[in-house]
């Protein structure tokens, strides 16, 4: 295993309990922040951005922490195979113990909160309106924007009339905070299979007081849709030089 992996582990695991950390302190019973709404969870998400992206650059590696951008990375030739495979896994691995600390962090608010939905929500998506189709498109559109935008921030071009080479990782979470804003409200934006996959597998195997269901029916819709979307990113990006 490379050793970028552990950078993209640790820095996914960052993004995951910041990330769902916010959306347990929005929804859970007696937190201090709760019914604080989606304009804070969108900002802490775009935070937890921010901060996973510079402790997985901190470590040495490349600050993916999201299997549709490594899977776009491989299709423009800057990843390869094997150390993309290397990566996912650890992003997988990251998402599964950061929603553990999740758990750990909101303990008391478990019991308190009656509401199964809402504290799924804490680690995986459920869409405002459950439609098959439309919630794929969502996924796919919103995924395909967070990779377009993100390759147009890190390349030569925009680095010549933007602060893109000292501010990217900033760039990248003022990115996230705006598809968040502007697409996400149909399906909560997963726009990454590990941000959910691995949350909702740890829903599935935590003590969690009042838990319900994992939705497994739909579990597949945020991995697929960012994968079909990374790889449309990486297409249209692709095309511009050809």
């Amino acid at each position: 295993m490379p050793a970028t992996a552990f950078g993209e582990f640790l820095g996914t695991l960052v993004l995951i309990l910041l990330g769902n950390g916010v959306v347990a302190g929005v929804l859970l019973e007696r937190s201090k922040a709760q019914g604080a709404g989606w304009m804070v969870i969108t900002t802490g998400w775009a935070v937890a951005v921010l901060c996973g992206v510079l402790v997985a650059l901190a470590c040495g590696a490349p600050g993916e922490l999201n299997p549709a951008v490594t899977l776009a990375n491989v299709m423009l030739g800057t990843r390869t195979t094997a150390d993309a495979l290397a990566h996912v896994a650890a992003q997988f691995g990251g998402a599964l113990v950061g929603s553990a600390l999740v758990w750990m962090h909101y303990l008391p608010h478990w019991a308190l909160t009656k509401d199964a939905d809402a504290i799924r929500s804490c680690y995986c998506n459920t869409p405002a309106v459950r439609t098959t189709g439309p919630n794929l498109i969502s996924e796919i559109i919103g995924t395909a924007v967070l990779v377009l935008v993100a390759m147009a921030i890190g390349s030569s071009g925009a680095s010549g009339t933007t602060p893109a080479s000292n501010f990217g990782p900033a760039l990248v979470a003022a990115l996230v905070w705006g598809i968040g804003l502007s697409l996400g409200g149909p399906t909560g934006y997963a726009i990454n299979p590990a941000r959910d996959l691995g949350p909702r597998i740890a829903h599935a195997l935590l003590p969690i007081a009042n838990k319900g269901p994992s939705d497994w029916s739909y579990a597949w819709i945020p991995v697929v849709g960012p994968l079909l979307g990374g790889a449309l990113g990486a297409i249209v990006w692709a095309s511009r030089l050809g």
